[in-house]
């Protein structure tokens, strides 16, 4: 039990999920920093709300810090946006140039009926056997 599960730690897709998760959240510190410490103030001068992060309102004495909601809504958005741009982009250009490679040539043979030669499509007589093929499809 203890090899399989050292054949499981080991294994090339567990090793690289554990290096993106940790490589995703130091990524994801660095994108709430930013947001916190950059965007929202300036949003934040626009708009002339110091702190987004202070945002809240109280109801029957519950409060809703929804600033904070809006520091993690920008945060989000940026991360999908660095994603999309820098991984989902690349990585769909690239599976397309492999898939027109990978792409069968259009037909543009026939075969004849009578001697099963190759001959174009728009011909109407066979170059072997000089047979009429206009009316083949």
């Amino acid at each position: 039990m203890i090899k399989e599960f050292r054949d499981f730690v080991l294994r090339g897709n567990v090793i690289d999920l554990a290096v993106a998760v940790v490589i995703g959240a130091a990524f994801g510190a660095v994108v709430t920093a930013t947001v916190e410490g950059l965007i929202t103030p300036i949003i934040a001068a626009i708009g002339g709300q110091p702190d987004f992060a202070e945002l809240d309102f109280t109801i029957n004495g519950s409060r809703f810090a929804y600033g904070a909601w809006l520091n993690a809504l920008i945060s989000f958005f940026i991360v999908a946006l660095v994603l999309f741009f820098l991984v989902v982009k690349p990585m769909n250009m690239l599976l397309a140039r492999m898939k027109r490679a990978d792409a069968p040539e259009p037909v543009n043979m026939k075969k004849c009926p009578e001697c099963l030669s190759d001959i174009p499509l728009a011909a109407r007589r066979c170059a072997f056997c000089t047979s009429d093929v206009s009316a083949v499809s």
